[in-house]
């Protein structure tokens, strides 16, 4: 409640968002860090690579996505993504209660910036304009050449995927039985992959350009559905005016910039998955209304989650 009446009273105008797998887990897509999810499950030998790739990727999952491997074989990058790569565009996922809370919060004039670790692409999927979005890892629904950044028509790049990659989870009865590159039409090299951020790459520019001004400005900081372990994004928490609210929303308490014990504090955390706390919080801030105009465009689990509340309230 305390959380609703300081938004609602006027105090908080300038909201900002850090956001993790965890708000896109309630539109089906998994997530990587927690127990089930992606790295988790991993089976390098699954995967074009060589036995030293393989033997780097059981030793720390987050192999399959780094730039020292994709740069001399993009096949374990492509084929542990092909699936998601060939969902975009489909209406296969949609956003989630978490991801309208923050198109909610745009519509009330709120919103400074939401700064997504995600590259799903569900946060383009609301209403909230791209200039308000900075996606801190990039985007799957967008391709280009990692060598030389030549853009690759997306429609394409899908096409060529499911002709040249195999498909390891053994969904499309289609797909070839072995891996072959797909090249860039303008440097022929096989370095065409989503716009996504490998690790050891670069963030992108828009990240520096508007980090620091926003951090200063910002009065509430949601950060959500993260582990905050990859930076430079979790040193966003510790960015913020020491007057701005913080608020963890979260399956448990991760980050050591927190201070949750103190009767002063500034930092609140809000057990529980996203979408259930999302749509708790916008019951009390009166914004049902707002999220029920948007009930078509939500995943089923949020669809389904907000006509049970409203049930319940008859």
């Amino acid at each position: 409640n305390g959380l609703a009446q300081l938004i609602s009273s006027g105090r908080v105008r300038n909201i900002g968002f850090l956001t993790g797998a965890g708000v896109s887990v309630a539109a089906g897509i998994p997530d990587f860090r927690s127990p089930g999810g992606m790295y988790d499950t991993l089976k390098p030998e699954l995967l074009t690579a060589s036995e030293s790739e393989r033997n780097y990727m059981r030793a720390d999952p987050t192999a399959v996505v780094c730039r020292e491997i994709f740069e001399r074989n993009q096949f374990p990058y492509m084929e542990l993504r092909r699936p998601f790569i060939l969902a975009q565009g489909t209406g296969q996922w949609k956003p989630t209660i978490s991801h309208m809370f923050v198109q909610l919060c745009h519509e009330k004039g709120m919103l400074t910036r939401l700064y997504t670790q995600n590259i799903d692409g569900l946060d383009y999927q609301t209403s909230v304009p791209h200039e308000f979005i900075i996606p801190v890892h990039g985007s799957l629904a967008v391709a280009s050449c990692h060598f030389c950044e030549e853009p690759y028509p997306f429609k394409d790049f899908q096409q060529k995927l499911r002709e040249n990659i195999k498909d390891i989870y053994k969904q499309d009865e289609n797909a070839p039985k072995e891996s072959t590159n797909i090249l860039c039409l303008k440097c022929k090299k096989p370095g065409v992959k989503p716009a996504t951020v490998l690790f050891g790459s670069s963030l992108p520019r828009a990240f520096f350009d508007h980090y620091e001004a926003d951090m200063r400005k910002i009065d509430l900081f949601f950060i959500a559905g993260t582990s905050l372990v990859v930076g430079p994004a979790n040193r966003l928490p510790l960015m913020v005016d020491k007057n701005c609210i913080r608020v963890l929303v979260n399956n448990e308490k991760v980050g050591d910039c927190f201070n949750f014990d103190a009767e002063d504090s500034r930092d609140l955390f809000v057990d529980g998955n996203c979408d259930n706390s999302f749509l708790e919080l916008i019951s009390k801030l009166g914004w049902l209304e707002d999220l029920q105009e948007h009930a078509e465009e939500l995943a089923p689990s949020g669809s389904d989650l907000l006509k049970k509340l409203l049930q319940s309230r008859v």
